[in-house]
Parts: structure tokens; sequence; C-alpha cells
């Protein structure tokens, strides 16, 4: 059985994590692959899978091992497979012991040894990056990346949108479960412990960061022309809701009802349960990276706050995706979604009732969409097809 490390520190609090998660269980469940997950805040882990104990160092969960990683990290075989997610950088001896032990950095014979290929231990180094709709990101996605010191090779993974990048997380059978519980919508809510909405409203859901202009969206709610029940879970972003509403603070359970808009405030839903959330509304706020593809998949009209960077270093990527999500989508209803994309990202007037008129428009395109990324192949199983050619390769440095 091939085994893999996948290390992974929180960031981004649920994103990164998110997808770390899904890509370990996936690479268990489908592909056999024995899964060690380091993880530097296992308690952000325990959100999205509560039967994961923090307190733990240790712990075997839902097939995947999952480790907490700790500062001075422990001398261990390393996998055959090594993912370092998002840049976190490898532990210094766990990278050297990477380094098949015919290598000695002293003698050039053993060294040409390993650069043919004739080491003890095939080994694959990936460096899982970002997802991004820019254009660069193919001609980049595989490319090795030499060690400065080591005779080892980090490739580049890139998740995309293209079937010249690593794709997207998508389990089997998801699109198909996805369409049997949308065609029932109230055992969806039900699964949720949620009352089902009135016909005549727009059920929403909303995460985002607390750096989000929420109190324009609700002010925006408030004056829409059609009856809006937006569902907020729990988060940081209470405090700003609790601020808008003139309360000291919100918990799970209440409610806001002002002019047209009822807010609810809902539990913090474990990933499973969170993508049924996203099936079951009509239009799904998101951020990030996991939940942002996770919208994509729920085949309903989006909208999503990126991770703000440096120098707006992340416009660049917000409007790389639209470019290329609008592309077949009506000109007035692509001028909606991103108008509406751009403000709710830089803290302008957002005009709902504008973008909302294109519902129609926008909910087939959204299934257009998901339908066109389910043709290309899932990321975990671009991965392990990666890994498996390089391992099969006589030499890695290739």
């Amino acid at each position: 059985m091939m085994r893999c490390d996948i290390f992974c520190r929180v960031i981004d609090n649920y994103g990164d994590i998110g997808v770390c998660w899904r890509l370990a269980r996936q690479l268990v469940t489908e592909h056999g692959i024995a899964v060690r997950l380091w993880v530097d805040n296992v308690a952000s882990l325990q959100r999205i899978c509560p039967n994961v104990d923090a307190t733990r160092e240790v712990q075997n969960c839902r097939g995947v091992e999952v480790r907490h990683w700790v500062e001075p990290f422990p001398d261990l075989a390393p996998a055959e497979v090594v993912i370092e997610t998002f840049g976190c950088e490898l532990p210094d001896n766990y990278v050297k012991a990477m380094v098949p032990t015919v290598f000695n950095s002293t003698d050039q014979a053993q060294s040409r040894l390993y650069s043919a290929g004739r080491g003890k231990i095939k080994r694959v180094w990936i460096n899982l990056e970002y997802l991004s709709a820019e254009q660069w990101v193919e001609g980049c996605h595989g490319l090795p990346s030499p060690h400065p010191c080591l005779p080892m090779i980090k490739y580049f993974f890139f998740p995309g949108f293209t079937p010249l990048t690593g794709g997207l997380l998508r389990e089997k059978g998801l699109l198909m479960q996805r369409d049997g519980l949308q065609h029932n919508l109230a055992e969806l809510w039900c699964q949720l412990d949620l009352p089902l909405p009135i016909s005549s409203e727009t059920t929403i859901s909303l995460f985002c960061y607390d750096s989000a202009p929420l109190s324009n969206l609700l002010d925006a709610w408030v004056a829409s022309i059609t009856a809006i029940r937006c569902l907020l879970p729990e988060g940081k972003a209470l405090e700003q809701a609790a601020s808008w509403a003139g309360r000291t603070s919100l918990a799970v359970g209440d409610s806001v009802q002002r002019g047209n808009l009822v807010l609810h405030v809902i539990p913090f839903l474990p990933q499973e349960h969170y993508d049924l959330l996203l099936w079951a509304c009509d239009c799904n706020f998101v951020r990030g990276e996991d939940s942002f593809v996770r919208a994509q998949w729920a085949a309903r009209p989006l909208i999503w706050q990126i991770y703000p960077q440096q120098d707006n270093v992340h416009q660049i990527k917000l409007n790389a995706f639209l470019d290329r999500y609008c592309q077949g989508l009506a000109e007035e209803a692509a001028a909606a979604l991103c108008t509406f994309h751009h403000n709710w990202n830089s803290g302008e007037c957002l005009d709902w009732n504008n973008f909302w008129q294109h519902r129609a428009v926008l909910q087939s395109h959204a299934v257009a969409w998901a339908g066109q990324l389910a043709q290309l192949i899932d990321l975990a199983s671009n991965l392990v097809s990666f890994c498996e050619n390089k391992m099969s390769s006589k030499n890695l440095n290739f």
C-alpha cells in the first residue's frame, strides 16, 4: 500500500485544513492510500469533523491518521508521497530523512547513482498550491523544483479549471448525490434540522471573513424587493451582525427580522452538512478556497469573498476567475455578477436587486458550469496518477 504524508499549517481557519481533510479522505477511501495528516491546529480540523479529538497528538479518524504537527518534529520515516500544502515548508529533519540512505553528500559516485534512479527508495515530493484560474497556472503545473542542497525534486501541483491543471477535489458520486437531494428539498432541510423556507423567499447561506462589508449586505437585503432568509453560521462574523442588529451578541438559534430580511444564526456545520446547506440554498456566499469549490459543485449562484492579500494581489485572482466563469453567461447578468463580486470584496455599496433580477439566468449558468467542471478528472485522481508516473520513472529528476 502506498503511503502519503500531508502537511498543513492552518492560516485561513477552515479553507486550507478543509482542502487537506477532503483530499486525505479521498486518497484513503477511493485510492487505498495510507495517509498521515500533519496539522498544526487540530482544533480547526475538529470544527469541520467533530469526530476528531483536538487534545490528542495521534489518532485515527475515518481511516486517516491525524497527527498534531509540533516542534521539535519527531524523527520518523517519511512516506513515499509527501504533500506540502500551500507552501507550509516541511520540518528540516523530515526533509533530510527523505533523502535515501544510499546518498552521501560527500560521495559524488553515490550521488550519481541516486540521480540515475537507482536509489533504494523512490519518493515523490509535491507542493500543492492554491487554486487559481490565472492562465499562467497551466504552464507551471507539474514543473520540477530542485532542492538547492539535496538531490531531491519538489513538483508544483496546481488545482485549476482546465485539463492542463490538477483539477478540483470531487468525490465519486458527489454530483449524483447532490441531484438526488436537490429534487427533495424537504429532506435536505430535515437533515439540516432547519424549517422549510417559504416558497416566496430566497434562502441564502452566508460564510464570510470578519472583514466583509456585512452591514452593507444586510442593509441591501432589508431593502430587497423579495423576501430574504439568510443563514449565518456561528463565527467571527456574528460580532458584526450583532452590531448591525443593535444587540450585544448573537448566538445559535437567534433571529433578526428587518424589512424583507430574516437573519437566522445556525451552528457551524461539519463538512458533509455544509455541503447539504450549499445544495439547499438559492444562493451561496462563500470564502477562501474549500467552500468556494464546494459552492461550484452545488450548482447554485455564488458570491466569493477571496482571501485578502497585500497590494490587492487577490483582485487579480478574482478577475481571472470571473473572466473564466462568465464565459457563455448573458452580458447583463455577467456585468451584474462581476459588479457585485467586486463591491463585496472592496467594501463598496451593494445593489442586491440589480444582481438578483438575473436569478434564473445565473441559476442555469451555475448548473452548466458545474457540468463543465465535472468533465475534468478530479484533483485526487490526477495527483495519484502523477505520483505513480513519477515513481515508475527511472529518474525522479524528470
